[in-house]
């Protein structure tokens, strides 16, 4: 099974980091206010689009890396939005 990372931008400007097998699928569910976790806020911050999409080898590299980039501050994600590379993390795909 194929695991992603990925970094929505919310109608507010907000930047979410969250894992899934189906990034598709995911980022429907977050539009419409349902599945886990991250449900909560983007339910009230609105996703409006998936900008960034790296594939990880399993579950726990995808962990590791949604943790990474949920520390990062909004101005360090954007730079990541504008091409810059995450040190030790796969290319991004998207």
């Amino acid at each position: 099974m194929s695991w992603f990372v990925y970094l929505l931008r919310c109608e507010d400007g907000s930047l979410y980091a969250g894992i899934t097998t189906d990034p598709k699928r995911r980022l429907e569910e977050h539009q419409a206010g349902r599945g886990k976790g991250g449900a909560k806020y983007t339910t009230l911050k609105k996703p409006a689009s998936m900008d960034a999409l790296w594939a990880a080898e399993n579950r726990s590299e995808a962990s590791k890396l949604e943790y990474r980039l949920k520390k990062l501050s909004h101005a360090q994600k954007q730079r990541l939005l504008d091409g810059a590379e995450l040190e030790d993390a796969p290319k991004r795909i998207q």
